[in-house]
């Protein structure tokens, strides 16, 4: 059922955790499973010669990870290293944690793409932005690694330095973009230092307005941050100038931003699916309200990502109603298919009523590593899954997960993040409503916002087991997100425990149908234009408007384009729209030309307008022959109309010549 590799090895840390081979080998079906004690001292011959095999390997240990990769140099088969006994093993409950151990060991088996780099490069020219002699004395400290310049802001009392060893301006910066390697800055109140300085620095006349470039920034002002979501903009280094060890930091690590650096392109982007705009007029915006660091920027009838800003949060990507815009560390189909190893070997082995704990690798791991140590550690039933972001999990996601059998979702979170996490509370407030509607019950997808270890355990502790889907789903699929999604939910409604076949869903969500008032409606066929997906469609043949539910992404374009203002957004999901045919809104007989007798408008309409004119416009009065044309398609019309020989403006006094400057003159000439 689940694919696992060849060989595994797994070690009991000096049988500090127990070992149950038998539950393993039941998850990790297909697999050689080697038990030992002491693998990286007494038992290492034994390893290296495991590690001659020539399929994939999976080692349980990641304490040790670099000593067996010295052993095992040269070797070329797929090898990756597992921890076990932190998020396994050491626990109140790590008797019980063999299906646990199996899951992580198959989760580890999913091979993961390749992901695309983008290249920042740095010459190493930085600007210290500071206010008073802690900038200076930051500018002394770099001035031998890095070309410095030291800008204060709103100096005070400042002793020149005896010797210029780099220069000491004034200025405060107005605005700031860019990234390392490539800061651009405007600054106002600039001004140089006079050579003539005596017992404090004196500033020639300042000036507004100019533009400064630089590699890397070292704020030391201990203002507002000059970018938002601060933490994340590579080459933008910020400190507390009150604070020395905060400030010596900051200088060791701007010190080594010299040279070209590699980091990856965390979105993909396709332009052309994306919705955000046409004909000027604005629809999906759901990336823009969301990215933290503002790399996304509208460009005409879609949006661009600057990848060298963007810090790879994901909430684009997660909240992309077209996969326009796609995470790449992973992807999402590989992301759901290491979900699905897991959960399935979990339950192969005997496992019951599992959370699935998110979290990302740098604060998650420290609190459950901090858990396992000098605590209880994990619950048995609780999986932790490491990611790049937590908020670049989506809903599909969760959904999955739900459908191979997960009893509850947690996501760990920053007491305190880095950066606005709103989209992760909209993915589970769309979540929320689709899961209970199914009847699923309780608190299933949840947060932890925490950065203590004791009350992350608190509350892992104290989950109550749910009940599962009867039989697991094992759906397995490749694709855009919007692909998975549409499966992940038809197998959760398959196994739902009470399946319905409509759940209305929040605002913003990117499913849903459109409400439209029929008898307003003119069949102009605007919406038809401006849907970017295909959602709406008209038919040649006739006058109708058509929709299809599985296409709609509730971007908006159709109601805002809508000349009537008949349309409403009607966020939802229904369960049989992916088999659904084409909805019929509203359809009229079309309107015969009276001459040709083709068809080239909307009977309606073509009367109303003929009733708005008859008697009522001095080009057709009552009875007059001439407002046959109005029922006329429009060859027929000028055909007509030269045969009638019709002139609008007979009967119409000629209007006055303009008068010109020699008119004036001549009137002038008359009167003397």
């Amino acid at each position: 059922m689940v694919d696992s590799p060849k060989t595994i090895l797994i070690c009991s840390c000096e049988d500090t955790m127990r070992l149950d081979t038998a539950a393993i080998k039941r998850g990790c079906r297909n697999s050689e499973i080697a038990e030992f004690q002491q693998l990286c001292g007494a038992e290492l011959d034994r390893f290296r010669k495991a590690a001659t095999v020539a399929g994939p390997l999976i080692v349980g240990c990641t304490q040790q990870a670099p000593l067996f990769a010295d052993e095992m140099e040269g070797r070329t088969a797929k090898t990756e290293f597992v921890n076990i006994r932190e998020t396994a093993g050491w626990s109140m409950e790590g008797s019980q944690a063999g299906p646990k151990m199996a899951a992580l060991l198959a989760a580890a088996s999913e091979s993961m793409p390749a992901y695309p780099l983008v290249s920042l490069s740095s010459e190493g020219v930085i600007l210290i932005y500071g206010r008073d002699d802690v900038a200076i004395e930051a500018g002394r400290l770099l001035a031998d690694h890095l070309d410095v310049t030291v800008m204060i802001t709103r100096p005070g009392q400042i002793v020149p330095p005896a010797t210029t060893s780099f220069p000491i301006v004034t200025g405060t910066i107005r605005n700031a973009w860019g990234h390392l390697g490539a800061f651009e800055l405007v600054i106002d109140d600039y001004a140089a230092p006079r050579p003539s300085s005596r017992d404090a620095l004196l500033f020639e006349s300042p000036r507004n307005g100019l533009t400064s470039r630089c590699d890397i920034i070292l704020d030391l002002s201990g203002g507002t941050p000059l970018f938002p979501a601060h933490d994340l903009r590579d080459g933008y280094l910020r400190a507390d100038p009150g604070d020395p060890p905060a400030m010596l930091r900051a200088v060791l690590k701007a010190r080594d931003l010299v040279g070209s650096f590699d980091k990856p392109r965390y979105v993909n982007f396709a332009p052309e699916l994306c919705v955000h705009s046409r004909s000027k007029l604005t629809g999906c915006h759901r990336c823009l309200d969301l990215c933290p660091t503002g790399a996304i920027t509208p460009d005409g009838d879609h949006v661009t990502i600057n990848s060298e800003v963007c810090a790879g949060c994901g909430q684009c990507a997660t909240a992309c109603p077209t996969g326009a815009a796609t995470y790449a560390l992973p992807p999402a189909d590989a992301l759901l298919h290491k979900l699905r190893a897991m959960l399935l070997a979990y339950c192969e082995a005997g496992g019951g009523h599992a959370v699935v704990l998110f979290h990302d690798g740098q604060h998650g791991s420290a609190l459950i590593d901090v858990l396992a140590r000098h605590g209880n550690g994990l619950p048995a039933s609780v999986l932790p899954l490491a990611v790049n972001e937590v908020t670049q999990v989506g809903l599909e996601a969760i959904i999955a997960a739900l459908a191979y059998g997960a009893a509850g979702i947690r996501f760990l979170l920053r007491g305190k993040p880095r950066h606005d996490v709103t989209g992760l509370f909209k993915t589970i407030a769309m979540a929320d409503p689709i899961i209970s509607g199914l009847g699923f019950e309780g608190r299933r997808v949840d947060t932890i916002e925490t950065d203590d270890p004791d009350v992350l355990a608190g509350t892992l502790w104290s989950i109550e087991p749910a009940p599962t889907v009867a039989q697991p789903a094992t759906f397995r699929t490749v694709g855009k997100r919007r692909e998975l999604l549409r499966l992940a939910l038809h197998e959760l409604h398959r196994l739902a425990p009470s399946p319905v076949d409509i759940i209305a869903l929040p605002e913003g969500a990117p499913l849903g149908a459109i409400s439209v008032n029929v008898e307003g409606c003119t069949l102009c066929l605007a919406c038809v234009s401006a849907c970017p997906t295909g959602a709406l469609r008209d038919d040649p043949e006739r006058p109708v408007l058509k929709f299809v539910e599985d296409a709609c992404v509730q971007c908006g374009l159709c109601q805002g384009t809508c000349p009537e203002k008949v349309i409403t957004l009607k966020p939802q999901i229904d369960f049989r729209a992916a088999r659904a045919p084409a909805q019929i809104i509203k359809q009229e007989e079309p309107a015969l030309c009276i001459r040709c007798h083709k068809p080239f408008g909307v009977k309606s309409t073509i009367e109303k307008i003929a009733a708005k004119l008859e008697g009522r416009h001095w080009m057709y009065p009552a009875g007059d022959s001439r407002l046959d044309v109005v029922r006329m398609c429009a060859d027929c019309r000028v055909i007509t109309m030269s045969e009638q020989q019709f002139d609008p403006l007979a009967g119409v006094s000629q209007r006055a010549a303009p008068r010109t400057t020699d008119d004036y003159l001549r009137e002038r000439e008359s009167k003397d």
